[in-house]
């Protein structure tokens, strides 16, 4: 088996959570790599990895063949256009940049360089995500005509995170951070919309980055999809309402590879490492073929990040196509900056 060299720009959560036990537990690759300022705590259970004390360092080794850009959204661009001018094939944490601009002169570098960029939707391997996608593939509920998609949390206090709390600092907040997950759902299901509007503020105050959500996308056949989020629900809600025009569709958050990787999980190469549901998890209702509505208890399959990785080394190996590409996340972006001004200005922007 071809191996891969990969090294990680920073060890906090997300390198501890997403990136690092897939890469160990993958065949294909290996970790070679880790940048960590000041500590070692990699040392321990990834050993074989070297530690170097920044990532311009780190980009010296010619042995690297894909870096993992995982330190906070407001480095991304240089880090990400560092590895780049590098030589290296990117994997960029999500929110992919804090702006259009800075995300498409990525993209060309790339493109340039014959390198691949790719943007770490996790999300899209999420068990209630693939089973609304999958609800929807069916055709079950007809032509969609709503639907709500809501990531919400009940953190009243701010995180010690600045590049996540403070107001002033580009890409900080929710919308850079729930929201690129859920406007990526929204894309991948439906494609791009033709209008938004939005309301964005901060539940905790205005000395705090915005914490709240709620974006509503225009697409055409007049079919509206609402993006929303908050920091203030203790009572979890459906995280997916789809409705059309012969039925609907209810899928609670239910993915808890986060939770379980938090507690030092190994995920396992090859299979779902996940146990299967004990109980049902959503609800469709439908007109069957005699015209009869039926109710269906279903329970979605469990989801696993080790695709997303298997997928990287598939396009590396056997050319593939790659998971979420630069260019296409580009677009999220570009939803994301409008969402902001919308809410700024108060009105609905057009994105043709």
């Amino acid at each position: 088996m071809q191996l891969v060299k990969v090294g990680l720009c920073a060890f906090g959560m997300s390198g501890k959570i997403f990136h690092a036990p897939f890469l160990n537990e993958h065949p294909g690759f290996f970790m070679s790599a880790i940048v960590e300022r000041s500590k070692e705590e990699s040392k321990e259970k990834y050993p074989d990895a070297i530690i170097y004390r920044s990532v311009e360092e780190m980009l010296q080794n010619s042995d690297i063949d894909v870096v993992v850009v995982n330190t906070p959204v407001q480095t991304h661009f240089e880090y990400a256009k560092m590895a780049l001018e590098a030589g290296k094939n990117i994997i960029v944490e999500k929110p992919f940049t804090v702006n259009v601009a800075e995300a498409e002169e990525l993209v060309r570098l790339a493109e340039s360089k014959n390198l691949f960029l790719s943007v770490y939707q996790n999300r899209r391997f999420d068990r209630d995500y693939l089973q609304v996608q999958k609800i929807i593939s069916e055709g079950k509920l007809g032509n969609i005509k709503e639907v709500e998609i809501r990531f919400d949390r009940f953190r009243t206090e701010p995180s010690a995170k600045q590049h996540k709390e403070n107001p002033e600092l580009n890409g900080s907040g929710s919308v850079h951070d729930l929201g690129s997950h859920l406007v990526d759902q929204a894309t991948q299901f439906f494609g791009f919309p033709e209008k938004l509007f939005a309301d964005i503020f901060s539940m905790k105050g205005e000395e705090f980055a915005n914490d709240y959500f709620e974006i509503l996308l225009y697409y055409k056949n007049d079919l509206r999809v609402r993006l929303k989020s908050s920091v203030f629900t203790k009572e979890d809600h459906f995280a997916y309402k789809i409705f059309g025009d012969k039925g609907s569709f209810l899928q609670e958050r239910t993915d808890d590879q986060e939770n379980e990787l938090a507690t030092g999980a190994i995920p396992i190469y090859g299979k779902d490492w996940m146990k299967p549901l004990t109980e049902s998890d959503g609800i469709l209702i439908y007109s069957n073929e005699n015209s009869k509505s039926e109710r269906v208890l279903t329970s979605s399959k469990p989801g696993n990040y080790m695709n997303y990785y298997q997928q990287i080394y598939e396009h590396i190996v056997f050319g593939y196509a790659l998971p979420s590409l630069g260019n296409e996340v580009v677009q999220n972006m570009k939803i994301i900056e409008a969402a902001l001004e919308s809410s700024k200005k108060g009105k609905v922007l057009d994105l043709n």
